[in-house]
């Protein structure tokens, strides 16, 4: 599996549809359906040995208990390959695009996830993925006093913020507006996307950002050290007080913590 950093809405039970809440209630005390003691996976052939390997499983969940609520965060990983698969044919990030997934294979997923969509308009991706790196966008969201570094349960550091949409939201609607004034609009356009994101989830419900195995390239002192958030809130703060040349230079330090991280994608 590929190092990746999630962006996770969890939802309370009772904000979604009867039907599905049956079935996360199901899921809380049943667990996920075990069909086989190996993970199962639909292999589906592009050109060549190259094609997309998905899981076969039913849909499972991320689970939060907070504050005497119980959360979900559904991870619908057949609509997330699906999306992936019409923007990566949208954006023909290289050369031979059309060796991962061909023309077909995209009109197919396309297709695919127009009826997934018709067939439940509510249904919204609960988790955005992103490997190798953490998108510097996401830190608009949190603030530092979010942040926490937790042990799992194999012992492994984890670092993550979590807040509510509500601040998120706010935070995301403060952020646009100074972004747009300056050279940097277009990341005001990507905030804009979270924006439209999360406003389709129950006000009530928590966003996560969670470093997961990115935890693993880091040693603990710079995961302690690591206050992306904050200093992302600096340079909005220098921003919208004129302040450009300070902006610029803690906007960069971010951006080169990160590269340094992302470098290891090359390696692998």
């Amino acid at each position: 599996m590929v190092p990746s950093a999630f962006l996770r809405v969890y939802q309370p039970l009772d904000a979604f549809e009867r039907s599905e809440q049956l079935h996360w209630e199901r899921y809380l005390l049943h667990g996920p359906e075990v069909t086989s003691f190996r993970p199962r996976y639909a292999d589906h052939r592009t050109v060549g040995s190259l094609g997309v390997l998905a899981p076969a499983e039913s849909d499972t969940a991320d689970v939060l208990h907070a504050d005497g609520r119980t959360l979900i965060s559904p991870r619908r990983i057949r609509m997330r390959v699906l999306a992936a698969m019409v923007s990566f044919r949208e954006t023909q990030p290289i050369e031979l695009w059309d060796q991962f997934v061909t023309r077909k294979d995209g009109r197919r997923a396309a297709r695919d996830l127009a009826r997934l969509r018709r067939r439940d308009p509510s249904a919204v991706a609960f988790c955005h993925q992103s490997p190798w790196h953490v998108p510097i966008r996401w830190f608009v969201l949190f603030r530092d006093e979010e942040r926490e570094i937790v042990e799992d349960v194999h012992g492994r550091w984890r670092l993550r913020y979590r807040t509510t949409t509500r601040r998120a939201i706010r935070r995301a609607e403060q952020a646009i507006a100074p972004l747009r004034r300056s050279d940097l609009g277009p990341i005001g356009d990507l905030i804009v996307d979270l924006h439209q994101w999360m406003v389709q989830f129950d006000p009530a419900s928590v966003v996560e950002l969670d470093y997961a195995e990115l935890c693993d390239f880091q040693r603990w002192d710079e995961l302690d050290d690591d206050h992306s958030a904050r200093d992302i809130h600096d340079a909005l703060e220098a921003l919208e007080a004129g302040e450009y040349p300070r902006a610029a230079d803690v906007y960069q330090g971010v951006l080169t913590r990160w590269a340094e991280v992302r470098s290891r994608e090359i390696l692998n």
